[in-house]
């Protein structure tokens, strides 16, 4: 479990970077490009490690897959409407509920760091190519975050305890979703691998992926195969 609440601190920890990151320099095309790398990264892990682990539980994969993009897509209507819909915005020029930008990126982060530590529990090894992507895509996270949560008023000292407090959170998560899985058995690791594979693929369509590409450009596309391409290259050296 300690291992699993290290790994899960450790993929949110890149949140803290890009807090460092914001408003030192770093261009929003730069940023965008990032994204992009983190969200092809994302999109390899789903498509190489969370989707075919789970396909064992049969129907119920894609049951639980549906249910984690419903899920998702609740929680961030519900999260847009109270103030938090501009919480990846890496312009950083729009405004908003400082607690709904910090309960968006949680919501974005939870099922991330739930499966890291699942994973880690089930194939007794971390799965690298899932942190590495979970990883790259906080950096961007942390800058956009950054950026509208000082423009939503709260004091850049205060950003910083809340992504400190975030990380902690992450790996608390991380660490919940090793013990489930070591304490019950009967708990299947890989239908929660399918649903939380649904919340990403749906965060990536919906947020991740249209701001990317409005601040990278067209050579977004070229990184997020890159990305992609990594991921893929860590799965397959597993």
């Amino acid at each position: 479990m300690a291992q699993a609440f290290f790994w899960g601190g450790l993929a949110a920890a890149s949140l803290l970077i890009g807090f460092a990151l914001a408003g030192r320099g770093l261009t929003n095309r730069a940023i965008g490009l990032i994204m992009g790398f983190g969200a092809g990264a994302l999109i390899s892990a789903i498509a190489y490690e969370l989707v075919p682990e789970s396909a064992a539980a049969g129907v119920g994969t894609a049951l639980a897959f549906l249910l984690g993009a419903l899920a998702f897509f609740a929680g961030d209507w519900l999260v847009d409407r109270r103030g938090g819909a501009d919480r990846k915005d890496i312009a950083g020029e729009r405004s908003g509920s400082g607690a709904a930008i910090f309960i968006g990126t949680l919501l974005d982060n939870v099922p991330e760091s739930i499966i890291l530590g699942m994973s880690l529990a089930l194939g007794g090894a971390i799965n690298l190519a899932f942190l590495a992507a979970v990883f790259v895509s906080n950096l961007p996270e942390g800058v956009a975050g950054t950026l509208n949560l000082t423009s939503s008023g709260v004091a850049r000292r205060q950003v910083f305890w809340m992504w400190a407090g975030l990380v902690l959170v992450s790996a608390a998560c991380a660490a919940l979703g090793y013990a489930a899985v070591a304490a019950l058995p009967a708990v299947d690791g890989r239908v929660a691998q399918a649903f939380a594979a649904g919340a990403m693929l749906t965060m990536l369509a919906d947020a991740m992926m249209p701001e990317a590409f409005e601040h990278g450009g067209k050579l977004v596309g070229l990184f997020t195969v890159l990305g992609f391409l990594a991921a893929a290259v860590l799965s397959f050296m597993e």
